[in-house]
C-alpha cells in the first residue's frame, strides 16, 4: 500500500511531458497556412477579373500601395499618431479600471458605492457618448484619447474585480492565521491569483481601443490611421481603404502576441496555464 501511494504521489507530481520543439514549429507554421491560402485565392481571382477592382483590389496592388506611402513616409507618420493615441489612452484607462477593480474587489463598501454606476455608464452605447464628448473637450486630442480610455477602462476593471473575488478564500484565511501583512497579502496571494484573469481584460481592452480609437479619428483630424480611411472613402480609394483594414489586423495581431509574450512570464508558475500552453 505504501508503495502504491508512493507511486501515485511520484505520477501526480510529474509534469505532462513538452512539446517537442519541431512539433511546436509545425503547429506555428501551420496556423499561417488559411491565411496565406486566401491570399493567394484572393490574387487569383483579383488576376483573373473574378473580382472588380473597385470592390477588392487584387493584394499586390495593396501592397505597391503600401510601398508607395512607406517610401514617401506617409504611412508612418499616420501609423505613429494612431499609436500614440492608443498608447496613451490604454494607460490612462487601464490604470483607471485597473485601480477601480482593485478597490471593488477588495471592498463590498466600495462595490456598493461604484460598481453600479460603473455598469450603467458601461452599459451607454459607445457612440452615443460621442456628442457629449464633442461638448466636453472639442475635436482635439483630449477627445480622442478620453474615447480609447473609456474603452479600455470596463474590460480591465470587470476583469480585474472578478480575478480579485475568484481567490480562494482558503488561502486569504491561511494568510490571516500565519499573520501575514496586508502588503503581503496582495503581492503573493491577490496579484498572482488575480494575474490571469487580468490579463484576459488587457487583450479585451487592446480590441477596444482599436475599436475606440477608428471612431475617434473620424472626429475633424487630418492625421491617424483612421483619417487615412475616411479620406479613402471620399475618393473612393479602395487600395488605401483596405490598406488601413489590414494595417489594424496587423497591429492586433501584434498585440495579442505581446500580450501572449506577457502571459508566458507572469503566469509559468499556474498549472492549467502551462498545460494548455503545450496544447
Amino acid at each position: 500500500m505504501a508503495d502504491l501511494t508512493s507511486s501515485r504521489n511520484t505520477y501526480a507530481s510529474t509534469p505532462p511531458p513538452r512539446m517537442g520543439v519541431s512539433k511546436h514549429v509545425l503547429y506555428r507554421w501551420l496556423s499561417w497556412t488559411v491565411p496565406a491560402i486566401v491570399v493567394l485565392l484572393w490574387e487569383a481571382a483579383a488576376r483573373l477579373g473574378l473580382i472588380a477592382p473597385q470592390v477588392l483590389p487584387a493584394p499586390s496592388s495593396v501592397f505597391a500601395t503600401a510601398a508607395n506611402m512607406t517610401q514617401n513616409g506617409e504611412l508612418f507618420i499616420h501609423l505613429g499618431v494612431s499609436l500614440l493615441r492608443a498608447a496613451g489612452g490604454f494607460i490612462i484607462g487601464g490604470s483607471i479600471g485597473l485601480a477601480l477593480g482593485v478597490l471593488v474587489g477588495f471592498s463590498p463598501f466600495a462595490q456598493a458605492l461604484l460598481d453600479r454606476p460603473i455598469q450603467m455608464i458601461r452599459a451607454v452605447p459607445f457612440l452615443a457618448m460621442l456628442p457629449l464628448v464633442i461638448v466636453w473637450f472639442g475635436v482635439g486630442e483630449v477627445a480622442k484619447i478620453f474615447l480609447v480610455a473609456l474603452a479600455v477602462l470596463f474590460p480591465i476593471y470587470i476583469n480585474t474585480m472578478l480575478g480579485i473575488r475568484q481567490i480562494d478564500p482558503k488561502l486569504m484565511e491561511l494568510a490571516r492565521v500565519i499573520g501575514m501583512s496586508r502588503a503581503g497579502v496582495v503581492r503573493r496571494i491577490v496579484i498572482p491569483g488575480a494575474m490571469p484573469s487580468i490579463l484576459t481584460g488587457v487583450r479585451y481592452a487592446l480590441a477596444h481601443a482599436w475599436l475606440a480609437l477608428v471612431i475617434a479619428e473620424t472626429l475633424a483630424t487630418t492625421r491617424g490611421i483612421g483619417f487615412l480611411a475616411m479620406d479613402a472613402r471620399e475618393f473612393l480609394n479602395t487600395n488605401v481603404i483596405l490598406l488601413t483594414i489590414i494595417i489594424y489586423a496587423i497591429i492586433g495581431v501584434v498585440a495579442d502576441a505581446l500580450v501572449r509574450m506577457l502571459e508566458s512570464r507572469l503566469l509559468s508558475w499556474h498549472a492549467n496555464y502551462d498545460k494548455g500552453a503545450r496544447k
